[in-house]
């Protein structure tokens, strides 16, 4: 069972709306840090579970005096929700293995993050060996690290081959590279009626929905720019201006729905028939297998980027280090040999989630040689990049939504006055 994309981008939304009853922005440890006991939490997840539970059983039968506890996070709203009252409270676990990117600034608000770079000598060069580039991507204002990066999910393009052949495209090896050819590829199949729909991301209101939809395609298009970089909006740009005209070519033609999907909207209208496309990670496989024949290609960009080169969203989770944990030396080396390369393999294998590694496809090399769909999200995972980690967040994303609304979602509209306004909006909101 792979991760719900529901349940990911809502813990994440969640996460952005927490009490800020504490100030700080996380600590250095608080004197030299020591060794001794220790507590995780893990995702409520089956495999994860599995997983969490064989690597603190590995770790505790070498270290009798340091042993780890370990248990699923507690029932709540959600996994953000949870750990904010448990900062404010005090009684955070030292470590939480279901960290969602969005939600390190308020934990980091509150006070409740270790500044792992300043922390931990070995920290930066740990982290950057393990992940490469996509570090910085993870990296607080003050240019320091409170989050480890652990999984990520790059997101392709999936397409049904059924609804290809039946619209007289090719569905071995379709076209699709650039924005034009998803274009063209879209007015075969609406003409022929091979399927409703090309593609149906969530048209509601919600904001995360730019997630499964202009996100995606804009870091693909723009080399994996981020929605927000040096406290400025990025998304008028020539690659942002591009995305965002392709999308609003998309409704205007009818190949994409503006009206919210009656059923699982995150998957539903790809696994039902309904649309020919959709935007999804390797947790796709278990919501489309046996109900779709599909593949999988690298996202669309303007000019057709090679795959090679072609950025993704990542749809991360990452391992958070808290300021109430009294053993957090203990908690750091417990990281580091959770993610050793024996153990992130062993997290692909039980989960199907991708660790965040530039080398994952040495580390994964058995796995996706039996597991060949695989590949290409491997092959992804060092151009994976996430939501930005800025205060506000919540605020950026409602105001891009609000223009998508405004100008994309009906087709029609000025893309570009009503972007430039969003994206002074979006400035300012950073600014205060």
């Amino acid at each position: 069972m792979r991760r719900s994309p529901r349940v990911t981008v809502l813990a994440a939304a969640a996460a952005l709306v927490l009490p800020l009853s504490a100030c700080g922005s996380g600590d250095t440890g608080g004197g030299k840090p020591t060794s001794g006991p220790i507590d995780i939490w893990y995702s409520t997840n089956e495999q994860e579970q599995a997983w969490a539970k064989a690597t603190v059983a590995a770790w505790n039968a070498e270290h009798t005096k340091e042993k780890v506890t370990a248990k699923a996070v507690p029932s709540g709203k959600s996994t953000e929700d949870v750990v904010g009252a448990a900062i404010t409270a005090g009684n955070t676990p030292c470590l939480l293995y279901n960290t969602a990117p969005a939600a390190v600034a308020a934990f980091q608000k509150q006070g409740g993050l270790v500044n792992l770079s300043d922390t931990f000598g070995d920290a930066e060069s740990f982290i950057k060996k393990r992940s490469g580039g996509a570090v910085d991507g993870f990296r607080s204002p003050d240019g320091k690290l409170y989050q480890v990066p652990w999984k990520t999910n790059p997101f392709m393009l999936y397409y049904n081959k059924d609804v290809f052949k039946k619209a007289g495209l090719d569905a071995e090896n379709p076209k699709l590279n650039t924005y034009d050819d998803v274009l063209a590829a879209a007015k075969k199949i609406k003409s022929s009626k091979a399927a409703k729909f090309a593609l149906y991301p969530p048209a509601t209101s919600d904001y995360t929905n730019a997630l499964f939809d202009f996100y995606p395609l804009y870091l693909a298009n723009s080399g994996g720019t981020q929605l927000v970089r040096d406290k400025k909006a990025t998304f008028t740009s020539q690659a942002g201006r591009q995305t965002l005209a392709f999308w609003q070519q998309m409704y205007a033609g009818g190949y994409s729905s503006p009206e919210a999907y009656s059923g699982d909207m995150w998957a539903g209208p790809f696994a039902d028939g309904v649309a020919a496309m959709s935007i999804a990670g390797p947790w796709g496989k278990g919501q489309f297998d046996g109900k779709v024949k599909y593949g999988v290609v690298p996202l669309p960009t303007a000019a057709g980027i090679p795959a090679d080169r072609t950025s993704t969203f990542a749809d991360s989770k990452n391992v958070g280090l808290f300021t109430s944990c009294k053993h957090k030396r203990t908690a750091w080396e417990f990281t580091k040999f959770s993610m050793s390369a024996k153990n992130d393999a062993a997290l692909l294998e039980k989960t199907g989630q991708f660790p965040t590694r530039s080398d994952v496809a040495a580390v994964a090399g058995g796995y996706l040689k039996d597991n060949p769909f695989y590949q290409p999200f491997a092959d992804a995972v060092p151009r994976a990049v996430d939501v930005p980690n800025i205060a506000g967040s919540t605020e950026v994303w409602k105001t891009f939504r609000t223009a998508w609304e405004d100008a994309v979602l009906p087709g029609k509209g000025d893309v570009k006055s009503t972007f430039d306004k969003a994206a002074q909006q979006i400035d300012d909101q950073i600014a205060d």
